[in-house]
């Protein structure tokens, strides 16, 4: 038996190691297998590596360091696809947040900023939990969930700021209206999207 050792690009999670691990599986005249997110350790015999690398790619996944450009149209739109998740997910806990605050809990007394603060962390709360939910297709919960919570934080930090910001300064608070929702929405989605075209495309990091 001989061993061949991959560096793998495109993976992220136990999801991407399992289907990698059963692609390779299907393949004749290949032995043990370690796979772990971003490489793979094959035993092979009486098969080519060719054939072991179409098995790979064919699985969805890259051979090596990729190289990096901001040109990837397939990449800027699983980002997109990405972040538009994750924006639904922060958006939950963040303006649910605000218009309790607004409509339910008057009187509070809390600063804006004290109102952002928890609808910041509401909203990172909210994200892994969607997260966490989407993932269950391909894990098992306990997988899911240190999945989701391994989520890139600075991404959904940077989205949970750039839409409160947009609100204080455009209703002056913690405020809800018609008019600021989408601008919120578009500036929290713009903000992190070029970093997570960065991760994926770089790392190879997204769960979506």
């Amino acid at each position: 038996m001989e061993t061949v050792t991959y560096e793998v690009g495109g993976m992220s999670c136990q999801g991407c190691v399992s289907n990698l691990t059963n692609a390779l599986e299907q393949v004749e005249g290949i032995g043990k297998i370690e796979v772990e997110v971003g490489s793979a350790v094959i035993e092979y015999e009486g098969v080519s590596t060719d054939a072991i690398e179409t098995a790979i790619t064919g699985a969805g996944f890259s051979i090596g360091e990729p190289v990096f450009d901001w040109r990837d149209g397939s990449v800027w739109k699983q980002s997109a696809h990405n972040t538009k998740w994750c924006l639904i997910g922060c958006s939950i806990g963040d303006l649910g947040t605000i218009a309790y605050f607004q409509f339910v809990w008057t009187d509070s007394g809390w600063s804006t900023m004290a109102i952002m603060m928890l609808a910041i962390m509401n909203g990172l709360l909210t994200s892994i939990a969607l997260e966490t939910v989407i993932l269950l297709k391909q894990l098992p919960f306990q997988d899911a969930l240190r999945t989701a919570m391994g989520m890139s934080l600075i991404s959904m930090i940077a989205m949970e700021a750039a839409m409160n910001i947009t609100d204080v300064v455009l209703t002056g608070g913690a405020m809800l209206t018609p008019e600021v929702i989408i601008p919120m929405w578009i500036a929290g989605f713009l903000t992190p999207w070029p970093y997570n075209y960065w991760r994926l495309k770089k790392y190879g990091i997204s769960c979506h």
